[in-house]
């Protein structure tokens, strides 16, 4: 069983993922750690959210409908009360060129699910945060 981090309640994660599984089981291991989450199912949803309850950090899946994560990150760079979001795209994308564009917009961490566990993507998500705190 995982025990709760106190210190990392302050810190706020929205998770864009149209796998509802994934989206879930990793919604489940992020707040057993502590971290306060919320999840939405495609990009349009990320963006309102953003902008509504700014999160810490963004878990940025890239392709999902109606508005892909590439788009979302677009936004966010042009909006300057959401730059400072870290964003760390996790994507079943695994071309060199896909990585290297979600880096140039912005993302800090580029994850590929079939290459990395949940437990492994809590340990970097709580690195990151503990770096920005």
């Amino acid at each position: 069983m995982t025990t709760p981090d106190p210190s990392l309640g302050k810190f706020k994660i929205l998770i864009a993922e149209d796998d509802h599984y994934l989206a879930w089981a990793l919604s489940d291991k992020l707040s057993r750690r502590g971290f306060t989450v919320e999840k939405v199912a495609n990009g349009r949803e990320a963006m309102a959210k953003l902008k509504e309850n700014k999160p810490d950090l963004l878990i940025l899946d890239i392709l999902m409908p109606i508005y892909s994560g590439f788009q979302v990150m677009e936004d966010i760079r042009a909006n300057a009360d959401l730059a400072d979001i870290s964003v760390v795209v996790l994507s079943n994308l695994d071309q060199e060129s896909d990585i290297k564009r979600a880096k140039d917009l912005g993302a800090i961490e580029y994850l590929v699910k079939s290459n990395i566990k949940l437990k492994a993507v809590v340990a970097k998500i709580e690195d990151i945060l503990r770096r920005k705190d």
